[in-house]
C-alpha cells in the first residue's frame, strides 16, 4: 500500500537514512559474531576514532567516561557493556558522536559499515525472544545481504543508563489540563510511551496508546467507521494525534500526511513529538500538515501544547 508523501519528504521513496554500525561479540570457538545494528542518520552528528577519555566516580557501569569532542565534555557510554557483552580493547575503535533528546552522548561501537536507505514498510517488528534479549530496545528489523539489522531504541538504552531526562515536570504533578482531552499517541518506544502517557494522564487527559504509524491510522479508521455509523464526527471521540517520526510500518510524517489529506480527519489536530531537534525535520512536519512540533521529553511545553489544541477544539 502507497502512502505518498511530498516531494520534500523524499529521499528516494518514502525512505529513512540509517547508519549501519557493528558489535563484535567473541565467540566459545575464538571466533567473531557480529550484531548488525542501526541508527537514523539525524541522530548523528559525526562518527568518529575514538577519543581520550577521562574517568568520572560515581557513574553507572555502562559509563566509560567524558571526553572531549568539538570543545563540549560529553558522556561516553559502551553500547557492549549494555547489552552484556564482555568488550575487547581492540574494538573500541569508533565512536558515535549522537545528539538527539536534547541531549549529546558518544557512543562507543566497534566498526561503522556504510549508511543504508530503508523504506519505513520495510522495517518490521523485533521478533519477541530477540527483543527479550537486548531489554525490549528494539524498534524495528530489516532484512538486509548480511543479515538481520536491529534499530535500537536510543531513548531506552539512556534511560536504563540514568541518562535520560523529562524537563520540567511539575512539582507533585499539580498541573492540570484546562480542558480533559482524548489523545490517540503514536509512539514505538516503550520508554517514551511510558512517559507520555503519564505526562499527559497526570494532567487528567485520556489516552489512546498505539505503537506505530499503521496502528495508529487504523485505529482512526476504526472510530471513523464508528462515528459513521452513528451519525456522529471523528472528533465526538477523539480530540488530538500525538506522533513520533521514527516507527516500523509507517512513519509519524506519513500519519500525519493521511490524516490531513483524508476527508473526516481533515481538521483533527496532529502534534508530531519526536527526538529529532534540527529545522529539517521540523519544517517537513509542517509540510505535511502538523498544527505543531515538540521535541521530547519537555513536560510542560507538551501540556502547553495540548491546552493549546484543546482551545481550539472548543
Amino acid at each position: 500500500m502507497e502512502y505518498g508523501l511530498p516531494e520534500t519528504l523524499k529521499t528516494g521513496q518514502n525512505e529513512l537514512e540509517i547508519i549501519d554500525f557493528r558489535i563484535f561479540e567473541r565467540k566459545e570457538d575464538g571466533g567473531i559474531y557480529q550484531w548488525i545494528l542501526g541508527v537514523n542518520v539525524a541522530k548523528v552528528r559525526e562518527v568518529l576514532r575514538m577519543p581520550k577519555l577521562t574517568k568520572v566516580p560515581n557513574m553507572p557501569p555502562e559509563i566509560e567516561g567524558m571526553a572531549e569532542i568539538r570543545g563540549e565534555l560529553i558522556p561516553v557510554v559502551s553500547l557492549a557493556k549494555w547489552m552484556k557483552i564482555p568488550e575487547e580493547e581492540e574494538f573500541k575503535k569508533y565512536l558515535l558522536f549522537m545528539e538527539f533528546l536534547r541531549e549529546k552522548v558518544g557512543v562507543i561501537i566497534h566498526a561503522a559499515k556504510r549508511i543504508r536507505r530503508i523504506q519505513w514498510s520495510d522495517i518490521k517488528k523485533a521478533p519477541d525472544i530477540l527483543n527479550t534479549r537486548l531489554n525490549g530496545r528494539i524498534t524495528g528489523v530489516v532484512d538486509t545481504e548480511e543479515g538481520l539489522l536491529l534499530i535500537l531504541d536510543f531513548e531506552g538504552i539512556l534511560s536504563d543508563m540514568n541518562l535520560l531526562t523529562v524537563f520540567n515536570v511539575e512539582p507533585d504533578q499539580e498541573r492540570k489540563a484546562k480542558k480533559k482531552l482524548r489523545i490517540l499517541v503514536a509512539e514505538d518506544s516503550a520508554v517514551a510511551r511510558k512517559i507520555i502517557k503519564d505526562i499527559l494522564e497526570s494532567a487528567g487527559h485520556e489516552v489512546i496508546m498505539t505503537e506505530s504509524g499503521k496502528q495508529a491510522w487504523e485505529k482512526l479508521n476504526e472510530i471513523f467507521e464508528r462515528a459513521k455509523a452513528e451519525g456522529k464526527s471523528v472528533r465526538d471521540y477523539i480530540d488530538l494525534v500525538l506522533t513520533d517520526i521514527e516507527m516500523p510500518e509507517m512513519d509519524g510524517l506519513t500519519l500525519t500526511n493521511l490524516i490531513k489529506h483524508t476527508a473526516g480527519f481533515l481538521n483533527l489536530p496532529v502534534i508530531v513529538n519526536t527526538t529529532l531537534s534540527d529545522e529539517a525535520n521540523k519544517q517537513k512536519a509542517f509540510s505535511v500538515g502538523a498544527d505543531d512540533y515538540l521535541v521530547k521529553f519537555d513536560a510542560s511545553h507538551l501540556i502547553e501544547l495540548v491546552d493549546k489544541m484543546g482551545v481550539k477544539a472548543l
